[in-house]
Parts: C-alpha cells; sequence; structure tokens
C-alpha cells in the first residue's frame, strides 16, 4: 500500500514538473494556445526528456535537427516553441522536406498527416537511425513510430511506442512515460 501511494506521489511530482514545463515554453505563454502551438511545445519537451546515444549528438557543437516530413500543421509555432532555445546544450535547427533524403539526419522527424500512407515506408527508411518519431494520432505507434498525439476531450495528449525507441538506442524519461499512454506495436 505505502509502495503504490509513493509511487503515485512519484508520478504527480513528474506530471507537475513536465506541465510547469510546457506552461514556460514560449509558444504558450501568451493566451489560449491553438492545438499546434500545444504539440510543438510538446516537441520541445519531447526534446529534454529524451536520451539519444553519445554517436547521435556527435559531432560536439553540432545542432539539434527536428524536422517534419510533408506538410507543415505548424505554421510559425514551431519556429516559436524552439526560438534561441538550447537543448541539451545544443542549438535547434527545424527543417522541412518532402522526402528523408532532402532532411537529412534528424534527431525529431514528425511525420506530416499528408504522409500517412507513407508512414510505414518512411519508419523502414529510417531503419535504427536513433531518430525520434512523431506524428498526429495513434496510427503511428501501432505502426511502429514511437510518439503519437492523440486528442482527448478536446486536450492534446500522447502515446509512446517506448519499445520503439529503445530499439534505437533512445531513452525516454520516465517523467516524460508518466504522462502518456504506453502501448506497443502491432
Amino acid at each position: 500500500m505505502v509502495a503504490v501511494r509513493l509511487r503515485f506521489v512519484r508520478r504527480a511530482i513528474a506530471a507537475t514538473a513536465l506541465l510547469s514545463a510546457l506552461a514556460t515554453t514560449p509558444a504558450v505563454q501568451a493566451g489560449a494556445p491553438s492545438e499546434h502551438q500545444v504539440k510543438a511545445a510538446f516537441l520541445y519537451n519531447f526534446a529534454n526528456f529524451v536520451q539519444w546515444p553519445e554517436a547521435a549528438l556527435a559531432p560536439a557543437g553540432s545542432s539539434l535537427r527536428v524536422c517534419v516530413v510533408g506538410t507543415d500543421p505548424f505554421g510559425g509555432a514551431l519556429d516559436e516553441a524552439f526560438r534561441d532555445q538550447v537543448v541539451q546544450g545544443r542549438r535547434v535547427q527545424i527543417a522541412r522536406g518532402r522526402s528523408l533524403a532532402a532532411l537529412g539526419r534528424c534527431h525529431i522527424l514528425f511525420l506530416s498527416q499528408s504522409e500517412q500512407g507513407r508512414w510505414p515506408e518512411l519508419l523502414k527508411e529510417l531503419g535504427t537511425a536513433p531518430t525520434l518519431t512523431v506524428a498526429d494520432g495513434p496510427a503511428l505507434v501501432r505502426q511502429g513510430g514511437m510518439i503519437s498525439f492523440v486528442m482527448d476531450a478536446k486536450r492534446v495528449r500522447f502515446e509512446i511506442n517506448r519499445g520503439a525507441a529503445e530499439q534505437v538506442g533512445l531513452r525516454i524519461s520516465s517523467k516524460l512515460l508518466a504522462l502518456a499512454r504506453i502501448v506497443e506495436s502491432a
């Protein structure tokens, strides 16, 4: 009973810390944020709560690359969420493109809804690259992607496929996992 209560308290503290960090993200400071401002802010926080293999962040001083493949649903919200931010000691570079080849190496890859029919192909093309894959809708995590945004009572939530992240050497913080619904690939 005490262990269950202690676990609940730890999860509540982790959730409060993450939500506090989210609330102070530049993209959501001014008034009621749009859905895509919230998702952009989540992407910023994902970058802070995921650990990449050391080789994935080499060479020292290189940027952390956040990419969008397909039609960008964020508008300026993604750029605003990362503006003047340093993540894990690195400046952030935002890239947008129609293909993985055009984007080059990405640390976080947002798979647009416009590319949903190609998600399995894109995941296969990534192979074992240590790239955090994120998309709208629950389909991605069931296809082997890592994080899917889902709407729940008009609130942005997310699901995580922890196994998919671990397979490519990414470690997701327990604080982030405590806020997510954990799913496995189909």
